[in-house]
This record gives C-alpha cells, structure tokens and sequence, in this order.
C-alpha cells in the first residue's frame, strides 16, 4: 500500500499545490482558465497525437475496452437519471445533470497522469480512446438530453450544435491527425516530433495543478444531500459497472483487452467527475451541484482511486 500512496501522493500533492496558491492569491480563478486552455488546446491535444501516431492503427483500438466503457457508461446514465427522476423527485435537467456526474470521468486531468506513473506504456491510447468515447458519444449525448429537457424539444438541434463544435475541438483534431500519421505511416521530422514531445510531457502537471486551482473557489454547500449520490455513482458505481461488463464480455468470447488496457479502463472509470462539469451544470441553473459534485468527487478520490490502485496491484494488473 506505500507504494501506492507513492504514485497517488504527488499526484494529489499537485492538486493541493494549485489549490492553495490559487487560495492564497499567487495565481487567480482566471489564470486557472488560462493554464486549462492551454492545456485542453495545446497539451492534451500534443499527448493524444503522439500517442495515436507512434503506434499502429490496430493498437490504438480496442473494441473490447470500447464495449465495456460504452455499455458500462451508458447504463449508467440510464440508472441515475431514473433514480433522479422517480426517487429523488429531481427536475429533468437536474437529473441529467447528476448523471453526467457520475458518468463523466476526469479523463485528461486526473486519469491520464495516474496512469502515466503506473501503466505508462498504455496511457497515452487509454487517453486517446476515452476521450473519442467522451467527446463523441456520451458527452454530445448528456447535453443533447439536457438541451431538450430544458426546452421541451430540440434534441436534434443541440445534438447539431454539439458535433459542429467537436469538429473544431483540437482535441479531436489532434486524434483524427495522429490517427491518418499512424494509418499512412508518415515519417515525421525530429523536430516536430521533440516539439510534440516537449508539449506532451508537460500535459499532467499543468492538468493537475488545473484541477486543484479551480477547486479553490468553489462552495461545497448542500454536499450531502444531492452530491453523496454523485461521490457513490462516480467513485464506486461505474468501475464496479465497467469491471463487470469487461469481465462478462470476456466470458461471451469477445476478444480480450490488451495488456495493460484491462487496468486502465478501470483507473479511467474511478477518476473523479470532470474539470468542466461545474461550467456546464452553471449553464442549467445547477452551479452548486455541480461545484460540489466536482470538489467532492476529486477529494474522495484519494482513497478510492488509491483502493483500486492497490486492489489492481495486488492482482498482478500494474506490472
């Protein structure tokens, strides 16, 4: 368990670290917003096109590791937003959005770095392939479902609006780049690839310290009452969904992960909600929830994600 605590400690301990200097007024909210661009546009961007271009087309994807984090994910959705509809007696929206919640993981600015310290000959296209999944399918469709219930209709419109935006996404561009270098087999100059190099190597602290400034203005206020259910659905709820549907697909004859890809849907599936989950729940009217959602999820998180990284150790899964 030390050695575990070894890889999470500095992890949290940068998160901490932009936390309190952003409490503390060397840097403000919005130079977090700043280093958050620059790390979405720039850096994770650099890091998803190295990782797709270095490496053939067939190991970037794994229809395996897709299935189970779809079908995990989506049945997910589908469970929280009953349960906030006929148990919790939530609006529409207020459903939808406890669900993005717990379905949205901090793929890029938590999962990423953890991964790279433990597993990181597979980090980079464990990235790769949760971020297509996120951005293209359950993103898109959380405010498709957000949009409409919040104007009695125009689904389509949103889901529109949605794609048109993910087309521009550099994130998504520097996928569908990295993936025409790996599918041609381009040869790229040193150069450019030490310059790509040079970004991606900085994408996990800057993503961390992100997180950690942009906790340090939030309120944490009626966090038991609606956030509890987010902490459970988002920390424990969907690995153990993930865990069960890559181990029944398995036994169904689907082909099996690749090495390394089995522990790292895991990671992925327990980092905490989203970095921009309290933006877009602000624009619903659910700011607090989504604050809270956001602080709760990253705080537990040291102790479950530390859990499931010496429950994977201990079966043999990070070596």
């Amino acid at each position: 368990m030390l050695d575990i605590l070894a890889i999470t400690t500095p992890i949290y301990a940068i998160v901490l670290i932009g936390f309190l200097t952003t409490r503390f007024g060397l840097f403000s909210r919005e130079d977090m917003r700043v280093f958050g661009s620059f790390a979405v546009n720039l850096l994770l961007p650099a890091l998803t096109f190295r990782a797709l271009s270095q490496r053939p087309i067939g190991e970037t994807f794994d229809p395996t590791y897709v299935a189970a984090y779809l079908i995990a994910t989506l049945t997910l959705v589908a469970l929280a937003i009953a349960w906030g509809r006929k148990v919790a007696g939530m609006s529409p929206v207020a459903s939808i959005l406890s669900a993005m919640g717990m379905a949205a993981p901090n793929s890029g600015f938590v999962g990423y770095p953890v991964l790279l310290l433990t597993l990181p000959s597979v980090a980079g296209v464990s990235l790769a392939l949760n971020m297509t999944m996120e951005n293209l399918i359950v993103t898109p469709l959380l405010l498709t479902l957000a949009e409409g219930a919040r104007s009695g209709g125009g689904r389509l419109a949103a889901l529109r609006l949605a794609l048109a935006r993910l087309v521009r996404t550099p994130l998504i561009v520097g996928m569908a780049l990295g993936l025409v270098v790996s599918l041609l087999r381009i040869p790229l100059p040193r150069a450019f690839t030490q310059t790509v190099d040079m970004f991606a190597n900085a994408s996990g602290a800057v993503a961390l310290f992100v997180v950690g400034g942009t906790l340090a203005g939030m309120g944490a206020r009626n966090l038991a009452g609606r956030v509890a259910p987010i902490v459970l659905g988002k920390l424990v709820l969907q690995p153990a969904l993930v865990a069960t549907t890559l181990f029944a697909l398995t036994q169904a004859g689907a082909p099996p992960v690749g090495p390394g890809l089995a522990a790292a849907v895991l990671v992925m599936a327990a980092t905490p909600t989203m970095t921009i989950y309290a933006t877009l729940a602000q624009r619903y009217g659910e700011e607090e929830m989504g604050a809270a959602g956001m602080m709760a999820t990253t705080v537990v998180s040291f102790l479950t994600l530390s859990g499931l990284l010496w429950t994977l150790d201990r079966a043999g899964m990070l070596n």
